[in-house]
């Protein structure tokens, strides 16, 4: 970014400009609220109205201000810095602080315990809730983790509990793994409560205490949905209990939607192909189980399968420092004792690996890449099957098409006009330009020409066969 860009340029999500003259503990709240966020720049040295005043009159200030992140930021927030020369609005030579600070995995407060998240061009003061939700984005504090109040061992299914300790080798006995493991039992104003990773994962009645902690499957008839008189759901079921019941009863359900195509292949054997490859809507529907925010309770997972493609909605924003632009590198887990459980049920195979193996599978099986958007506090992943591509395909020909055909009419009538610029009957331009029936040539091109004004036609006082009408272009 130039010096002239960050004049000119409207404050935004990663920029922020301010004068020099800003006190180390005002400063402090930008550095928070883009460590918080998603990192950005802040230019010292220009006023919010654009104009530069530089930094050199104010370098005892300056001095101050690069105390900020370590006298009010709570942790300390590393930042780079950069000096740069500029000429300010008087016409001398000067400088601009630049300082650069970096997305964080923690959170960050100021010196008052104020957090703040950079959200569009404002550092905005989050509420206590907010506050929480960000905690638990970042991994600073996790929800499954929280005491789930009126709670206590005996709403565990043992046997489940039993299950597990017999699949990982845990040789004591499964009261024992609950006590003295994974933080199942939490002490909260003197009472023993469950933990909500415990209720989820092991709990004889998870719903009653998470009731939107569930798995919601829709069919569409077509390729989006409708509503009202419209209305195209062919099937709508719900999946609850414990978190591995869900991802085997999801899994196994949408398996059975999924359709195939069978054909000769060139080798002349069979060929079975699926709309989309296994582990591409496995990895879809069992990241969404495994990192959904469970502190979101007004809703739940929705699978949304059409003709053409396929979506789960997950709630929660990208956790910790994940984000679309870098998921297929950074692995980051919102329940880890959640993940760590389907990972021993080989339903989370290698932590990391997933999503970047989900692209290549789409790419190898000649589909488009996956979608990722988040939409208010959704995440949306979405995969394309054949249809979708073949409809693209379809459209672009029609689109060809038309375009050919309007290409086609313009050569044809630019054809006529210069032709005509010499009297011509119409026999003789339908033979010119290759055309046999009179009617749809004249509805065609010949009548719009005239509507347009681009050419004329003579009609003779006293039409016979040997004084014929001609067409002419207007000149």
């Amino acid at each position: 970014m130039t010096i002239e860009d960050m004049c000119f340029t409207t404050e935004k999500q990663e920029f922020d400009r301010k004068s020099a003259r800003i006190t180390a503990a005002t400063i402090a709240t930008p550095m928070i609220a883009f460590a918080n966020a998603d990192g950005g720049l802040l230019a010292i040295g220009i006023e919010d109205n654009g104009k530069i005043t530089g930094i050199d009159d104010y370098l005892p200030n300056i001095n101050e201000i690069l105390r900020a992140p370590f006298d009010f930021c709570v942790p300390t927030i590393r930042i780079e810095t950069q000096t740069i020369e500029c000429v300010d609005d008087n016409g001398k030579k000067n400088h601009i602080l630049l300082i650069y600070v970096p997305q964080s995995s923690e959170l960050h407060a100021n010196h008052r315990d104020e957090v703040y998240l950079r959200v569009g061009d404002k550092s905005k003061k989050l509420t206590f809730d907010e506050r929480m939700q960000l905690m638990y984005a970042k991994g600073a504090r996790y929800f499954e983790d929280e005491p789930v109040y009126g709670t206590s061992i005996n709403d565990l299914d043992m046997n489940e509990v039993a299950a597990y300790c017999k699949r990982i080798g845990y040789g004591k006995t499964p009261e024992e793994y609950i006590r003295q493991n994974k933080s199942f039992l939490v002490s909260a104003n003197g009472r023993e409560e469950l933990s909500g990773a415990a209720i989820l994962l092991f709990g004889k009645e998870p719903q009653q205490y998470f009731k939107r902690a569930r798995v919601r499957f829709i069919r569409y008839e077509g390729t989006e949905a409708r509503v009202g008189a419209q209305m195209n759901v062919v099937k709508d079921k719900i999946f609850e209990g414990r978190i591995l019941q869900i991802v085997e009863q999801s899994i196994d359900f949408v398996r059975d939607q999924i359709k195939e195509h069978t054909y000769l292949g060139r080798e002349g054997k069979f060929v079975t192909e699926s709309e989309y490859p296994e582990f591409a809507w496995k990895e879809i529907i069992v990241n969404a189980i495994a990192h959904r925010d469970y502190s979101i309770k007004g809703t739940d997972i929705q699978i949304k399968m059409f003709d053409d493609h396929f979506t789960v909605e997950s709630p929660g924003t990208l956790p910790g420092i994940v984000r679309i632009n870098n998921m297929r590198q950074v692995h980051f887990s919102r329940n880890p004792k959640i993940a760590e459980v389907l990972h021993e049920y080989e339903y989370v195979r290698e932590y990391g690996e997933g999503v970047d193996r989900l692209y290549n599978e789409m790419k190898e099986a000649g589909l488009p890449s996956p979608e990722y958007y988040m939409e208010a506090f959704m995440l949306h992943a979405t995969l394309k099957n054949r249809k979708y591509v073949e409809h693209a395909v379809d459209t672009t020909q029609v689109a060809t098409q038309v375009a050919t055909q309007v290409t086609t009419q313009v050569d044809i009538s630019d054809k006529i006009t210069a032709y005509c610029k010499e009297p011509r009957k119409k026999s003789e331009i339908m033979a010119y330009c290759g055309y046999k029936n009179a009617k749809s040539f004249t509805k065609k091109y010949l009548k719009p020409l005239m509507d347009q004004g681009l050419i004329t036609m003579t009609i003779p006082d006293k039409p016979n066969s040997q004084n014929q009408r001609y067409i002419t272009t207007v000149k």
